[in-house]
């Protein structure tokens, strides 16, 4: 019996996915966006089970994102290797529209952990790059051209451009050597030279539901480039009904004599309707044309839910469930692997007590400024800061949903003077788009904390239940449950029993779908559950976390 993968292979929050063979070892990139440390990088021996093992965008030095506009910031990065050594091309996109300031930059590694060198600045002139290392030893970068003026296509194709790896920059004329299929929006270039032929194989159509991949070949790089005649290689755009819709931007990548495509991809709660989960990625095996195109192994354009295994991981049982619980208790004191943070250290988080599913915005929280797993040992101290308004610096700590339905819970040790001063749990989307159950206080009708859920929906603040009094000092857990389309909010005082706070509250709103339709722009990122604190007084209060429990329920 085959065995198979069952897609996505990195479910929740996982975009733009750029795939990388070293030897026997496989690695995907993937973009992160507005938060902090930058690109998630993954690893597998066997296309089926994927862990974490870097971030390779972790130095303030590295990127400033402080003040980027929500679903700015790091887009679709590139991982390459030759020469020894890792690749990695990203974009910090800074403005939105009508220009683009889209900076891109490289960095290198000779492990893949780290650490990765400092960035080299290329251009400005368009996103999702990528760096081609041909067999003669030359280098070549490539990115979509943005055309800003009016009466021509925004995304103009893609241009290619001779990379020094000695200067660390571009060299020779920029060439616009591809302008994309009629399915439009042409952009994610890369190559791959195989048989003699240069393969580009590009992103299209979009990023939602039009959106697709597209495979053109030339036996140089000058081209001209012929599109494949099985044009797309990869869409949904006409099945509403497949479970992987907005599907495209693919990756090649080989396993022995075996081919696979990685891609973007988005579960719908409904047919065509909100993604809670953000865009995924998901993997297809592909085959050759016996005159030389690539085409997915079922021979049509469809991506499939299940796809073969390689042969070397025959019998191998992949991990679906994602759940994972967070203790915050600071590192053992002998332990020599986990050193203490000095304060005013700003690179990304490594103490043991913060995994990699959490993450912060825009940049790092400050040990022992911002944070501290010290000041109350078994508890995580979040120091009360910005709004979760602000586009600067948060006091937030967040990781992705990556199941339509799970129960999350924390207990927070919070007291509050004013109603300024909040902490709890967050189900966040943007800085414009979350649900907040928190602890805060009332001065004009209580002298006593409070619970209130606060509800943001782009401009709009509300209310989401009736606030209710929190008598004594006693921590409190929080609670919430989120069913596909509904999240459902309770709260417990010491070790008494849950109970409701509040109703319904709209759990697919926290979607790429439906922030798109409030702002009438773009949203690309995907839904986080986090802990924060606030204080938009004096920033002088803070709060304390005993753990945060998620748990997917299948």
């Amino acid at each position: 019996m085959t065995t198979m993968i069952h897609n996505p292979i990195l479910p929740g929050f996982h975009p733009d996915s750029s795939a990388l063979r070293v030897g026997d070892d496989y690695y995907i990139a993937t973009s992160t966006f507005e938060w902090w440390p930058g690109i998630d990088i993954y690893h597998s021996k066997d296309l089926v089970n994927w862990e974490w093992v870097a971030s390779p965008v972790n130095r303030e030095s590295q990127v400033n994102l402080l003040g980027n506009y929500d679903s700015g910031s790091l887009w679709a990065p590139h991982l390459s290797y030759a020469d020894g050594k890792f690749w990695l091309v990203y974009t910090d996109v800074k403005t939105y529209a009508p220009f683009k300031d889209t900076l891109n930059y490289v960095i290198t590694a000779d492990d893949i952990r780290g650490p990765w060198s400092e960035p080299h600045f290329l251009t400005a002139s368009g996103f999702d790059p990528a760096i081609f290392h041909d067999d003669d030893g030359r280098k070549w970068f490539l990115n979509m051209l943005y055309d800003y003026r009016p009466g021509h296509e925004l995304f103009a194709g893609t241009v290619i451009q001779e990379f020094d790896p000695e200067t660390m920059k571009l060299i020779g004329e920029r060439k616009h050597f591809y302008k994309g299929t009629k399915l439009g929006v042409c952009e994610g270039p890369q190559i791959l030279k195989r048989n003699g032929w240069y393969y580009l194989l590009c992103a299209a159509g979009g990023t939602g539901y039009m959106h697709a991949a597209t495979v053109a070949r030339a036996r140089t790089l000058e081209g001209p480039f012929e599109d494949s005649p099985y044009t797309p290689l990869l869409t949904a755009r006409d099945e509403p009904t497949n479970p992987l819709q907005k599907s495209g931007h693919c990756c090649f990548l080989q396993i022995g004599d075996e081919w696979y495509v990685t891609q973007i991809c988005g579960r719908p709660l409904t047919e065509r309707g909100n993604c809670t989960l953000g865009r995924e990625t998901g993997i297809q095996k592909i085959h050759w044309t016996e005159d030389g195109w690539p085409r997915l192994e079922n021979d049509t354009i469809s991506p499939d839910l299940d796809v073969p295994a390689p042969k070397i991981a025959q019998g191998v049982t992949q991990k679906l469930d994602h759940s994972e619980r967070i203790d915050f208790a600071p590192a053992a004191a002998d332990d020599p692997a986990q050193g203490a943070f000095a304060p005013g250290q700003v690179d990304s988080v490594t103490d043991p007590a913060i995994p990699p599913s959490l993450k912060t915005l825009r940049t790092a929280l400050v040990p022992e400024e911002d944070y501290s797993l010290t000041d109350r040992p078994g508890w995580l101290r979040l120091q009360g800061g910005q709004s979760l308004r602000s586009q600067h610096r948060q006091s937030l700590f967040a990781r992705r949903w990556e199941y339509f339905d799970f129960d999350a819970e924390t207990v927070v040790d919070f007291r509050p003077k004013n109603f300024q001063q909040m902490a709890g749990l967050v189900l966040y989307y943007d800085t414009q788009n979350w649900i907040y159950a928190c602890v805060t206080f009332d001065t004009e009708g209580s002298d006593t904390r409070v619970l209130q859920i606060l509800r943001c929906d782009h401009e709009d603040l509300e209310y989401g239940c009736e606030q209710v009094e929190i008598p004594g000092d006693a921590p409190v857990k929080l609670h919430v449950e989120v069913r596909g389309a509904v999240a459902r909010f309770s709260y417990a005082l010491g070790d008494g029993e849950l109970r409701p706070l509040g109703g319904d509250q709209p759990a697919d709103h926290i979607s790429d779908d439906y922030v798109e339709r409030t702002i009438k722009g773009c949203a690309f990122t995907g839904a986080m559950l986090g802990i924060c604190a606030q204080d938009m007084d004096a920033h002088e209060s803070h709060a304390d976390f005993k753990y945060l429990d998620y748990e997917e329920k299948r």
